[in-house]
């Protein structure tokens, strides 16, 4: 009898037993949804740093221009000391209720917290009351970003095939990026059409109104997302609703993964708020460099790193992540000086090369980190553990950094603090590369391997 014909192998067919097969187009809608998040977050601290002079003029009314700048950027920092806050409530109801969830209550927070700056009085208008509810504002941003950054990047990471998490992963930056170019970009167009009076009566608050459709629409597409394979698959191994992580389990049991995780973010927070935040104020502040043409420079490199973004994710699934974020903290330990020398040199192309450098430098951490970092920890406590190391790392180290490096400045008189203070990250930086293992192309700890469908 003529035996029948034999079907070719699918090309799922060489995959593990266990493995599990990721949907293109869910993939694709996850990376969307969480970038998109992040960009939105950036698009609000890209808009408040970038128009922090302006801020200072109408919350912190004084005579010195330095005591302005310090005031508005210690609202900013505030958001920071709450972020711990907002990791040990959400990381762990993400890592027990579910990332979709949590992910959804953070964006809303986000947005009602920008919408409200954008309706505050002036202090000409109320008084004292007007920076306190800046302050309130701030605060309810910084609890819901203490669960924003590391539900995104574990959402994407346990969607993602094991061998294109840096690739995916990178999108996650880039969002951060395109909220930034958003938010610089029309503060830049603000400053440029508009006269000092009309920008300091009203044009500030536009920027921080339009958070409130970008939430809708943010909310909108997390809302039609689907649990992550990891998280259903050990949700799965309960017989009802996953059984409370203990808080001590997610801190005391990962010691290591946190130390490592708050030495990584260290250097990447630390480099990333100083030449995306902190930089547009010291060539106006510090360097009296013309406020829209800094802009404009910040503006370009970021559209460059933009540009070389998921290249350098991609090259971090193929040489290692460990590999492209210790050439990061190399390149910041070597060229921060002569990077910052440049720009204090001034000249438009000086000053451009100097930021060109740092911000081709940053894209070593902005690439590998969203793929480097959930790989730290097991998936039972990744959001939770994660939330907590990168919470209080940034908090205390990466939204401090314009706040003191300004201070700094003003106590020593000394310009080159910023190039100082990146060097010092860039060595703490080099020495969790050390100690950490390399995760490219394997599967994240406690979840069954991921293939491309």
């Amino acid at each position: 009898m003529p035996t029948a014909p034999v079907a070719p192998p699918s090309p799922r067919a060489a995959a593990p037993a266990d493995a599990t097969v990721a949907d293109p187009a869910l993939v694709k809608r996850a990376v969307k949804a969480a970038a998109l998040g992040n960009a939105m977050e950036w698009f609000d601290f890209g808009v408040y740093s970038y128009i922090a002079v302006t801020l200072g003029k109408v919350f912190f009314p004084s005579g010195n221009p330095t005591a302005q700048l310090l005031s508005t950027f210690g609202a900013f920092a505030a958001a920071f000391l709450v972020r711990p806050l907002g990791g040990m409530v959400f990381g762990p109801l993400g890592d027990r209720v579910g990332r979709q969830k949590v992910l959804a209550v953070t964006m809303i927070m986000m947005a009602v917290g920008t919408f409200a700056i954008g309706l505050i009085p002036s202090y000409a208008s109320i008084g004292v009351g007007a920076p306190l509810l800046l302050l309130a504002a701030r605060l309810v941003q910084g609890f819901s970003t203490g669960g924003e950054y590391a539900g995104a990047a574990t959402f994407i990471a346990e969607y993602a095939p094991d061998k294109r998490r840096g690739f995916l992963g990178s999108w996650l930056e880039f969002g951060t990026l395109a909220g930034y170019i958003a938010g610089a970009g029309l503060v830049t167009v603000m400053t440029a059409l508009l006269s000092s009076e009309d920008l300091l009566s009203w044009g500030w608050r536009i920027p921080f109104l339009i958070a409130g459709p970008m939430g809708v629409i943010g909310l909108y597409l997390r809302m039609r997302l689907e649990e992550t394979p990891a998280f259903a698959a050990e949700a799965a191994k309960a017989e009802t609703d996953r059984p409370k992580v203990p808080l001590r389990e997610m801190v005391t049991g990962q010691w290591r993964a946190l130390l490592l995780c708050v030495g990584l973010v260290l250097v990447f927070n630390v480099t990333d708020y100083m030449l995306l935040s902190y930089m547009p104020s010291y060539l106006t502040s510090e360097l009296k460099y013309d406020e829209t043409h800094g802009l404009l420079v910040v503006l370009a490199v970021m559209a460059l790193m933009m540009v070389v973004q998921p290249f350098a994710g991609a090259l971090s699934d193929r040489v290692g992540r460990r590999p492209v974020i210790a050439a990061g903290c190399a390149g910041f330990l070597l060229l921060s000086v002569p990077a910052l020398l440049l720009i204090r040199e001034g000249s438009l192309l000086a000053v451009a090369l100097g930021m060109g450098a740092l911000g081709l430098l940053l894209v070593c951490f902005t690439a590998a980190m969203p793929a480097a970092l959930p790989a730290l920890f097991p998936t039972r406590v990744r959001y939770g553990s994660l939330s907590i190391g990168f919470n209080v790392s940034v908090s205390l180290f990466g939204g401090t950094t314009p706040l003191v490096v300004t201070a700094l400045i003003g106590a020593t008189g000394n310009m080159m603090m910023p190039a100082y203070y990146m060097m010092a990250a860039a060595v703490v930086g080099g020495v969790a590369v050390w100690f950490m293992a390399e995760s490219a192309g394997r599967p994240l700890p406690g979840s069954a391997p991921s293939v491309a469908g």
